[in-house]
């Protein structure tokens, strides 16, 4: 339900960017969407601590199989937390797995966060997905300020921390990168088709680039209020309840009408027949 209402919302919204919306932050919201930036490639040398407290570099990664990247904050409870439950029931309805077909990497982008909530993320998510065995290849970094910087640049993924809350306003979605670490894709939202994200990753293993997402194919999840004191925006966050439950009543509403209608056509077809 809390799904359907964040997409309900987007709907109602009628909005062309994929954005997380938070308050106090200073730049407009289309500053928050990926900046698409494909073909781009990822910097091989950059070194993150993987869950175990192990100095790794991207390129450790790079070479074999093409890779899921999902750039997140692991403390995040509102869409970060969303997009991986979305990634994990994605990955479950899909034939291949982490080590055998692709890499996943995980890549928290707030230092701040390091291997010992990485390890607890790891072993969360590895039961949710319930597939023990591909631990080997769904792996959970933390870093510091420059490789998060570089590594953010090359994928266009734009942030900004408000240190008043506490919390950032980031782009969702995963990034799907070739296996010699190329930007190959973009899957926007918090909720991925199986489908969608096997055929991005096949095109990605042959060192394929898709073409970027038309705008008018994009989400903005925005429950902002422009503040005209900081020339930015403010979460209004009883407008983006109300909105939200309004939008997912009116969903409600209209599938329970099409079924009406449908139940009505059938049996006025039922009555002509036996007349």
């Amino acid at each position: 339900m809390k799904r359907l209402a964040l997409y309900a919302l987007a709907a109602v919204l009628g909005t062309d960017a994929l954005v997380l919306a938070q308050p106090n932050v200073t730049s407009p919201v289309s500053a928050y969407s990926y900046e698409q930036r494909m073909g781009t490639q990822v910097p091989p040398g950059l070194t993150f601590l993987d869950e175990t407290g192990k100095e790794v570099r991207l390129g450790d990664y790079f070479g074999n199989r093409p890779i899921i990247l999902v750039i997140v904050q692991y403390r995040c409870r509102m869409l970060c937390t969303e997009v991986l439950n979305g990634l994990v029931e994605a990955l479950r309805g899909m034939p291949g797995e982490p080590a055998d077909q692709f890499e996943v990497l995980t890549i928290s982008f707030d230092i701040r966060e390091k291997p010992e909530l990485a390890t607890e993320k790891k072993s969360n998510y590895l039961e949710a997905y319930g597939r023990p065995h591909t631990a080997a290849g769904w792996h959970f970094l933390t870093g510091n300020q420059d490789a998060i910087d570089a590594l953010t640049e090359a994928t266009g993924f734009r942030y900004e921390y408000s240190p008043k809350q506490d919390i950032f306003a980031h782009p969702t979605g995963l990034v799907i990168l070739t296996p010699h670490g190329r930007v190959s894709a973009y899957l926007d939202g918090i909720a991925f088709k199986p489908s969608e994200l096997e055929e991005r990753m096949a095109k990605a293993a042959a060192e394929g680039i898709s073409p970027p997402t038309p705008a008018y194919h994009r989400v903005l999840l925005l429950c902002y209020d422009y503040d005209p004191s900081t020339g930015g925006y403010a979460l209004n966050v009883m407008r983006a309840v109300r909105l939200g439950g309004i939008a997912t009543v009116a969903v409600l509403a209209s599938v329970i009408f099409l079924t009406w209608l449908r139940s009505r056509r059938d049996s006025r077809n039922s009555l002509m027949t036996a007349g």
